[in-house]
């Protein structure tokens, strides 16, 4: 591809934010919305002792299982199948699609519940299963609100954070037809209603997984609701679609990691329904699915190997960065054209889904650091975002302007004398003509001073 050439992706990114940038109502509801999140996750915290400590361990355990992903995997997989499980391993999105699919029509099934799972959002399995006459219904309230609207995930925790009760009560009058400007009450009841109908009828039961534990082949799942219980307890055959970087060695670190996911999620002490799955339904147990599958998930997760930026594998997915990040507090979660967004989202994106079309990613952020800061797990990623826009310059994906301009740029500060060559004027009228249609388009013109610092401070010397 020609790196002079504005790539699909860079031209809708530039589009959306340049609406949602200058949106005040989505401005202000995004703030509502981060300003109770950042309220409940100061009293969240508290239930750490020594939170520091928490937090460096909780790296220690991720960089061992990262180091020793094939280990751990195998041992997954053996310890799993070894209570009845089944294990496929998916290459590509396409593969895991496929394997899906493949199960539902053995099991004559048209209709799949869903409980909340960003890595089923990645692979598009909702579009996919409707193309084949299968009715695959989020179960989640806000992933439900999201697919009622039309619309993917805004959030990875909070899945319709930028619409407020009253935008979600016209969701559900124009696409249910419900009474308009219902209370958020009696739209959960609806959701309840709905929903329980379709737990019933459903042939499969689909989820994602916040670990996988290698020491007893367990999936664990956190949610709030219930959903993800209902979900797996009503129809007979379970599958859950899990990334391979979610593992954890042993059912032990659960005692920190569980913690430091709902207090960096949501501000809570615990999530409300921890449940793991090691296998489907025993004799003498009365519920559970009678089959479980579990797909492990690779689709460009390997290529997140490279030293560069292994820490992002560290990721929990608590959504902590995206709430952290003034990009994202200004242009929102959908902007970015990706299934993970904001600041975790700007560093994998570029390597599960190609640097070329979404190195620009990369740039979206000022790297003032505040997403490394607020991560549970430490996870240095504004020094990743900069890594990546180091590998796609050094993989020529850049264009020749820019390295032009980058060339004179680099040639002038290292020389006071080019520097002194152009005066105020010269400076004025090339950076607020060059600059005219992008940083001067909602600023004012820069004017700079008749003399330079380095004129004052020679005559303040003399």
């Amino acid at each position: 591809m020609n790196a002079n050439k504005m790539t699909e992706q860079l031209s809708v990114f530039l589009t959306k934010t340049e609406v949602k940038a200058h949106d005040l109502e989505h401005k202000r509801k995004l703030a509502f919305n981060i300003q109770k999140y950042n309220d409940s996750v100061v009293k969240g915290k508290q239930q750490f002792a020594n939170l520091d400590i928490a937090r460096e361990k909780a790296k220690n355990i991720k960089w061992k299982t990262i180091e020793n992903l094939d280990k751990y995997l195998e041992q997954f997989e053996k310890n799993f199948t070894a209570r009845g499980g089944k294990v496929i391993w998916a290459e590509t999105a396409d593969e895991a699609l496929q394997a899906v699919l493949q199960i539902c029509q053995e099991k004559n099934t048209k209709q799949v519940v869903k409980a909340k799972s960003m890595v089923t959002e990645e692979i598009h399995l909702n579009d996919f299963l409707a193309q084949h006459g299968i009715d695959s219904v989020e179960t989640d309230l806000g992933e439900y609100i999201q697919q009622l609207d039309g619309e993917a995930p805004y959030h990875i925790v909070t899945p319709a954070m930028h619409k407020s009760k009253e935008d979600v009560a016209r969701v559900f009058h124009d696409k249910l037809g419900t009474e308009a400007n219902l209370t958020p009450p009696e739209i959960t009841k609806i959701a309840r209603r709905n929903l329980r109908a379709k737990y019933i009828t459903a042939g499969v039961g689909i989820t994602g997984g916040n670990f996988l534990l290698a020491d007893i082949g367990g999936v664990c799942v956190s949610e709030n609701e219930g959903n993800g219980r209902l979900s797996t307890t009503f129809p007979s055959t379970q599958i859950a679609i899990v990334g391979i970087e979610k593992l954890l060695p042993s059912i032990n670190d659960l005692q920190l990691f569980w913690p430091l996911l709902a207090t960096y999620g949501t501000g809570q002490n615990v999530t409300v329904y921890n449940t793991i799955f090691s296998g489907p339904r025993k004799t003498d147990e009365t519920d559970g699915p009678q089959e479980m599958y579990v797909i492990l998930l690779d689709n460009g997760r390997t290529n997140l190997l490279r030293n560069e930026v292994r820490e992002s594998m560290y990721c929990i997915r608590c959504g902590s960065c995206l709430n952290a990040c003034p990009v994202y507090k200004n242009i929102g979660g959908h902007a970015y054209g990706a299934t993970y967004s904001g600041p975790i989202g700007s560093v994998i994106t570029p390597h599960l889904k190609g640097m070329e079309e979404y190195k620009h990613l990369s740039y979206a952020s000022s790297l003032c650091g505040n997403c490394t800061e607020v991560c549970p797990l430490k996870i240095n990623i504004h020094g990743m975002l900069l890594e990546n826009r180091a590998i796609a310059v050094e993989a020529r994906l850049n264009s020749n302007l820019e390295n032009f301009s980058w060339g004179l740029w680099k040639r002038a500060m290292l020389s006071r004398r080019l520097m002194n060559a152009a005066g105020p004027g010269i400076k004025n009228s090339v950076i607020n003509k060059l600059f005219k249609n992008s940083w001067g388009q909602h600023r004012g013109e820069i004017h700079f001073a008749e003399q330079s610092f380095n004129k004052l401070w020679k005559e303040r010397k003399n």
